[in-house]
Protein backbone atom coordinates (compact mmCIF):
# COMPACT_ATOMS: atom_id res chain seq x y z
CA UNK A 1 0.00 0.00 0.00
CA UNK A 2 1.20 3.48 -0.83
CA UNK A 3 -0.16 6.93 -0.02
CA UNK A 4 -0.38 8.88 -3.26
CA UNK A 5 -1.26 12.55 -3.53
CA UNK A 6 -3.16 13.70 -6.60
CA UNK A 7 -3.19 17.46 -7.10
CA UNK A 8 -5.93 18.97 -9.23
CA UNK A 9 -5.03 21.79 -11.62
CA UNK A 10 -6.57 24.32 -9.21
CA UNK A 11 -4.40 23.06 -6.34
CA UNK A 12 -6.86 20.83 -4.44
CA UNK A 13 -4.98 17.82 -3.06
CA UNK A 14 -6.33 14.32 -2.57
CA UNK A 15 -4.14 11.88 -0.62
CA UNK A 16 -5.35 8.30 -0.78
CA UNK A 17 -4.11 4.79 -0.09
CA UNK A 18 -3.53 2.79 -3.28
CA UNK A 19 -2.95 -0.95 -3.11
CA UNK A 20 0.32 -2.37 -4.37
CA UNK A 21 -0.10 -3.79 -7.85
CA UNK A 22 -2.73 -1.32 -9.00
CA UNK A 23 -1.79 1.52 -11.31
CA UNK A 24 -1.77 5.16 -10.27
CA UNK A 25 -4.73 5.59 -12.66
CA UNK A 26 -6.71 2.82 -10.93
CA UNK A 27 -6.00 4.51 -7.60
CA UNK A 28 -7.51 7.73 -8.94
CA UNK A 29 -10.49 5.94 -10.46
CA UNK A 30 -11.22 3.85 -7.36
CA UNK A 31 -11.09 6.94 -5.14
CA UNK A 32 -13.13 9.21 -7.43
CA UNK A 33 -10.26 11.65 -7.96
CA UNK A 34 -11.34 14.34 -10.44
CA UNK A 35 -9.03 15.19 -13.33
CA UNK A 36 -8.06 11.68 -14.43
CA UNK A 37 -10.58 10.51 -17.00
CA UNK A 38 -8.95 7.25 -18.15
CA UNK A 39 -11.19 6.89 -21.19
CA UNK A 40 -9.44 3.74 -22.45
CA UNK A 41 -9.56 2.03 -19.07
CA UNK A 42 -5.80 1.70 -18.77
CA UNK A 43 -4.88 0.25 -22.16
CA UNK A 44 -2.42 3.05 -23.02
CA UNK A 45 -4.67 3.92 -25.96
CA UNK A 46 -5.47 7.52 -25.02
CA UNK A 47 -3.84 10.26 -23.00
CA UNK A 48 -6.68 11.09 -20.59
CA UNK A 49 -4.78 9.93 -17.51
CA UNK A 50 -1.86 12.28 -18.11
CA UNK A 51 -0.14 13.83 -15.08
CA UNK A 52 3.05 15.67 -14.22
CA UNK A 53 5.10 13.69 -11.70
CA UNK A 54 6.59 15.68 -8.83
CA UNK A 55 10.26 16.35 -9.61
CA UNK A 56 11.40 14.48 -6.49
CA UNK A 57 9.85 11.28 -7.88
CA UNK A 58 10.98 11.29 -11.51
CA UNK A 59 13.99 9.05 -10.90
CA UNK A 60 12.18 6.85 -8.36
CA UNK A 61 9.48 5.46 -10.64
CA UNK A 62 10.08 3.06 -13.54
CA UNK A 63 10.98 4.66 -16.85
CA UNK A 64 8.34 4.93 -19.54
CA UNK A 65 8.35 2.63 -22.54
CA UNK A 66 8.09 3.66 -26.19
CA UNK A 67 4.31 3.12 -26.36
CA UNK A 68 3.68 5.50 -23.46
CA UNK A 69 6.08 8.06 -24.90
CA UNK A 70 4.25 7.95 -28.24
CA UNK A 71 0.84 8.32 -26.57
CA UNK A 72 2.02 11.40 -24.65
CA UNK A 73 2.16 13.20 -28.02
CA UNK A 74 -1.64 13.38 -27.73
CA UNK A 75 -1.69 14.74 -24.17
CA UNK A 76 -2.48 18.35 -23.25
CA UNK A 77 0.76 20.30 -22.87
CA UNK A 78 3.11 17.40 -22.17
CA UNK A 79 6.39 18.09 -20.42
CA UNK A 80 8.63 15.21 -21.43
CA UNK A 81 10.81 15.73 -18.37
CA UNK A 82 7.93 14.82 -16.02
CA UNK A 83 4.77 13.88 -17.95
CA UNK A 84 3.49 10.34 -17.49
CA UNK A 85 0.35 8.33 -18.15
CA UNK A 86 -0.89 7.06 -14.82
CA UNK A 87 -2.17 3.83 -16.39
CA UNK A 88 1.46 2.88 -16.98
CA UNK A 89 2.76 3.40 -13.44
CA UNK A 90 2.30 0.29 -11.27
CA UNK A 91 2.15 1.08 -7.58
CA UNK A 92 4.75 -0.45 -5.28
CA UNK A 93 5.28 0.02 -1.55
CA UNK A 94 8.31 2.16 -2.45
CA UNK A 95 5.97 4.74 -4.00
CA UNK A 96 4.58 5.78 -0.63
CA UNK A 97 4.45 9.59 -0.80
CA UNK A 98 4.27 9.87 -4.60
CA UNK A 99 2.76 13.16 -5.74
CA UNK A 100 1.29 13.82 -9.19
CA UNK A 101 -0.21 16.98 -10.66
CA UNK A 102 -3.08 17.06 -13.15
CA UNK A 103 -2.89 19.22 -16.25
CA UNK A 104 -5.47 21.93 -16.89
CA UNK A 105 -7.48 19.45 -18.97
CA UNK A 106 -7.33 15.99 -20.49
CA UNK A 107 -7.68 15.55 -24.25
Amino acid sequence: MAKITYVEFGGTEHTVDVATGLTVMEGARDNNIPGIEADCGGACACSTCHVYVDAAWIEKIPAMDDMEEDMLDFAFEPDMSRSRLTCQIKVTDDMDGLKVFMPEKQI
